[in-house]
């Protein structure tokens, strides 16, 4: 792994509910990673500090309801609208009016909400397999079961935390112990947040979308059906500053990340470049 400085920290979203971040390199070109659906933070990790050490300043967030933020009950404190303020609630902790926002499937989906919402806020955004029209059914198929094991067989969603949580983290390998973290759930929250997102808004319409204009890399996978490259595709053309990327597998960024990387590194940097007329001015 490159390396950075790495701070811990933590900020409150409406003044009751703690989130945590990991803060990686420092200066003023910001960027935010978001994990995926019940994923950690953690997860961003090996990209945070590529993008640090490129002289990048990065914050990995867990949203409500993941990682080592607070885990409310109640499904209405699920949903795009609420992760994406929790966003602005943290550029506006560290002191960053606009940052590169980014993430993978979940977090993919609340940087179109922070786009939507919030565009003054946002320099550009890195969307790695998002959630769209194409991807309903395997939604259905993948997230309901989750939300039925939360409610009725909890203690299957007990068992399987006791269970990971005596696996050396140290012998699982980075990834083994991403995935066991991501085991790392309580029912009664993790019912909470799948309900909050399953029968909430999952990302502004087309026509919202179409309206996005901040620079934006959208990374598409082969053969995913939780996350069709169909999506990324049909966002790629929505979006009307949109470069598509189309990995080689959903493992690609995983186990060979230097080119993904790589052109994330570039289109950071190029989101902060300056337009050819502030330079001119600036140099006058």
């Amino acid at each position: 792994m490159s390396l950075a400085s790495e701070r811990t920290g933590h900020f409150f979203h409406e003044d009751q509910h703690r989130l945590e971040y990991t803060e990686y390199g420092s200066g003023s070109r910001w960027v935010v990673l978001i994990h995926g659906q019940l994923m950690p933070r953690r997860m961003h990790e090996p990209l945070a500090r590529a993008l640090a050490a490129a002289g990048n300043h990065v914050i990995a967030v867990d949203l409500l309801g993941h990682g080592t933020s607070d885990r409310p009950t109640d499904p209405k404190q699920y949903s795009m609208h609420d992760f994406a303020r929790q966003v602005v609630d943290l550029l506006d902790a560290v002191g960053a009016d606009r940052a590169v926002i980014g993430g993978t499937s979940l977090g993919a989906n609340v940087s179109l909400e922070v786009a939507d919402v919030y565009p003054e806020r946002v320099q550009g955004l890195i969307l790695e397999m998002p959630v769209l029209d194409n991807a309903v059914e395997a939604g259905i198929i993948a997230f309901a079961p989750l939300m039925f094991v939360a409610r009725f067989t909890p203690f299957l969603v007990t068992g399987l935390r006791l269970v990971t949580s005596i696996v050396p983290r140290r012998l699982a390998g980075f990834w083994g112990g991403v995935v066991l973290d991501t085991m790392k759930q309580y029912p009664e929250p993790m019912g909470a947040t799948v309900h909050g997102i399953f029968f909430g808004r999952i990302a502004p319409s087309s026509r919202l979308r179409q309206q996005i204009v901040a620079p934006a890399m959208v990374i598409g996978h082969p053969r995913d059906p939780i996350h069709p490259a169909a999506d990324a595709a049909m966002l790629a053309s929505e979006l009307p500053n949109a470069t598509f990327v189309r990995a080689e597998s959903i493992l690609e960024w995983r186990v060979r990340p230097e080119r993904l990387t790589g052109e994330t590194i570039a289109f950071v940097e190029h989101c902060f470049e300056e337009p050819e007329a502030v330079r001119r001015v600036r140099s006058t």
